[in-house]
């Protein structure tokens, strides 16, 4: 499923149009990006958690010459599902 088929679905569950279903979702997203920015999370109950996670520097390796390169440090947003998820999969 791809943006404009979420878009869809949630215009259809919800009977509102797909323009008011895409300023939902464009919504909700920068809620998320603000609140993982800021260092905090995002839980959904039910669903997942969204965190920020922090990578350490590293050396990692040129795949073409071999040559060693220097991996700067880094914040990576994470993401846990949450009970009712994993029960919905299995």
């Amino acid at each position: 499923m791809n943006k404009t088929e979420l878009i869809e679905h949630i215009a259809g569950q919800s009977d509102i149009s797909k323009a008011a279903a895409t300023r939902a979702l464009a919504s909700i997203i920068e809620a998320v990006k603000k609140t993982l920015k800021k260092g905090d999370t995002v839980t959904l109950v039910g669903f997942g958690t969204f965190s920020v996670s922090k990578r350490a520097a590293r050396t990692g390796r040129n795949p073409r010459t071999g040559a060693a390169l220097k991996i700067k440090a880094a914040k990576v947003p994470r993401f846990k599902p949450g009970k009712g998820l994993k029960d919905a999969l299995n």
